[in-house]
């Protein structure tokens, strides 16, 4: 069964069960600093699922877009993706733990035609440091009730807390957790037998119900929540690779037309390289799905990201003997495969033009850091003669140099030095880099340090804010001025549009009394339900292409914006204080960036 027909059989199957379908939300989270990317379908509906009600309803269906970078290194292998589909159904204080096991077991033996004996379950075993929270026999009961034997049903104990095994969260220090129940498919020799909890290696996880009934206090106990919900994730690629037999997430069809057009550029095989086909497939294909959502490479936050994996990618086609500009050809397949699901890679020429513009750099880069490099071998020759003695070692310190200052990538000082039977001192280099101001770091999306999206008194003044600025800078600048991203903490929110030139400082003028007019106003923030379409003919700013459900809320501050979004408002613009714009900047071309405070 291809991957289309999974995608499609899922949102169907949820649709006649009452779910809404909902669209995939962008890659880049909303109003959420404590993450860099969407790496769950549950990511986005958090309000929701402390309670807010969702504007759709309480039973809810998607197909998320999913960026994960913590394994990055592992790409290539045949299991790991950057980039991926995450197929979800929630319940909002609907069904619970029967409904969404049934809902489950249903879907993979009738929808999907597994045959029941090539499955397992797992649930939560209990955990000894935590002898409060039981034994999940609950569901253990309602897997034997619709059909699991026994002796498939494994009990795994421990994981409360790291969030791991059949326990997912909180996601921050506090929140919404609970146990989960998971799905395996038998990928063992011969007949299957046994559960994960004996044989963990023969069973592979293509399913997982979150059992969403505990709220983690401040004081590290667990009560139950008010409302109890049901978080599902099935990975798309893992289980369209198990559906057709393949060994490798790489073997389905949603990959061999990327393969094809590697091997029109190169005289070596995918046999001969798969490692090297594999990365470059899978950080392009994330790198277009960044880019469709408005990430531009950079040296910072999401563009870093970006950046380092175009750039693995451009080596590894250096790997395969392709010495032109060739990720734009990639790109341009990708998005001929994926933009009729996902309407924000419609913006080809864009999309494009980034990779173009990227590759080119990174190619000058290069060259540059060559140079450098050299120089810095012909140092250690004239110490070598002065001293007497072999120099074995690159510092970390000359590492990130060659990084910091000529964009070297420190992968690739590694490899030159290996050419030279020299080491690096990684461990310095990785020092020096954490110290670096304001640099991303590999994985830390999946951190959640915070919890996931914050809606603290601090923050939700800001976010209202934030849409008085919207709306303030359509006034002043145009109704070009949308927004690109944004990004609110306690202390401060920072906020992306559309704009050619650098703001006047009569323009940010006018923009701060815009602002503080409507503050000082104390309108009262109204919220409304509605449909897209009447959402649009009531004036409401938003990004209409595909990025929301049927219905939508639209908040209102009369006289002042209207405007969809789903965070957390103040009830009237007088809790504000005062607006100020402490920077105005350039963020990428085209892109202008505000950091303001209220006090």
């Amino acid at each position: 069964m291809k991957a289309i027909e999974i995608r499609q059989k899922y949102l169907e199957f949820f649709k006649e069960k009452g779910h809404a379908i909902i669209p995939s939300a962008p890659l880049l989270p909303e109003n959420d600093p404590t993450v860099l990317f969407t790496t769950a379908g549950m990511h986005p509906l958090v309000p929701y699922l402390l309670g807010e009600p969702h504007p759709e309803g309480n039973r809810l269906v998607n197909v998320q877009k999913c960026i994960r970078t913590g394994d990055i290194d592992e790409v290539g292998d045949a299991s790991h993706l950057t980039f991926f589909e995450m197929l979800g159904n929630w319940s909002l204080g609907d069904y619970f733990k029967e409904g969404a096991i049934e809902m489950s077991y249903e879907f993979l033996t009738k929808k999907l035609n597994i045959d029941p004996k090539y499955l397992s379950v797992s649930v939560f075993g209990g955990d000894d440091d935590f002898p409060d929270l039981p034994v999940d026999n609950e569901s253990a009961e309602i897997w034997l009730k619709i059909g699991m034997p026994k002796e498939r049903i494994g009990f795994i104990k421990g994981g409360v807390k790291d969030s791991e095994n059949n326990w997912w969260g909180p996601a921050g220090q506090t929140g919404p957790c609970g146990p989960s129940t998971e799905m395996f498919y038998w990928i063992g020799e011969g007949e299957p037998h046994g559960n994960p909890n004996e044989n963990e290696d023969d069973w592979l996880e293509i399913w997982n119900d979150v059992l969403m009934q505990y709220n983690k206090t401040k004081n590290g106990s667990y009560e139950q929540l008010k409302q109890h919900n049901i978080d599902t994730g099935m990975g798309l690629e893992r289980t369209a690779a198990v559906l057709q037999g393949k060994k490798s997430v790489y073997d389905i069809e949603l990959f061999q037309p990327i393969f094809d057009k590697i091997s029109s550029l190169t005289t070596i095989s995918y046999s001969d390289n798969p490692t090297s086909y594999r990365i470059i497939t899978d950080h392009l294909r994330a790198a277009v799905f960044m880019a469709g959502d408005g990430v531009k490479p950079s040296n910072v936050d999401q563009g870093y990201v970006m950046r380092r994996l175009m750039r693995r990618a451009i080596r590894h086609g250096k790997t395969l003997g392709i010495e032109q500009n060739f990720t734009h050809i990639i790109a341009k397949k990708v998005i001929h495969i994926m933009s009729d699901v996902y309407p924000a890679l419609k913006h080809e020429e864009e999309i494009l033009k980034t990779f173009e513009l990227e590759e080119d750099q990174f190619r000058k880069t290069v060259t540059h850091g060559l140079r450098e490099f050299e120089k810095l071998l012909n140092g250690f020759q004239i110490a070598f003669e002065r001293a007497g003695k072999k120099i074995t070692e690159i510092s970390g310190k000359q590492a990130f140099k060659l990084y910091d200052t000529y964009g070297f990538p420190i992968e690739m000082t590694i490899e030159e030095a290996e050419k030279h039977d020299l080491t690096v001192d990684k461990e310095g280099f990785d020092k020096a880099f954490e110290n670096h101001q304001e640099l991303s770091r590999a994985g830390a999306e999946e951190k959640f340090k915070g919890g996931l999206q914050d809606n603290s008194e601090a923050t939700t003044k800001l976010h209202t804010a934030t849409h008085l600025l919207h709306a303030a800078l359509h006034k002043v600048l145009g109704d070009h001025a949308t927004q690109k991203g944004s990004n609110i903490t306690a202390e401060r929110l920072r906020f992306d549009f559309t704009h050619p030139d650098k703001m006047t400082p009569e323009q940010i003028e006018q923009v701060e009394k815009f602002v503080n007019d409507a503050i000082e106003a104390d309108v009262p923030i109204v919220c409304d339900n509605m449909t897209v379409d009447e959402a649009k003919d009531a004036g409401a700013i938003g990004l209409f292409e595909g990025k929301y459900g049927e219905k939508v809320k639209v908040y209102s501050i009369e006289g002042f914006s209207k405007e969809i979004c789903g965070g957390p408002h103040v009830e009237k613009t007088g809790e504000l204080g005062k607006f100020k714009i402490k920077k105005e900047q350039s963020s990428s071309a085209g892109v202008r960036r505000i950091k303001a405070i209220l006090f």
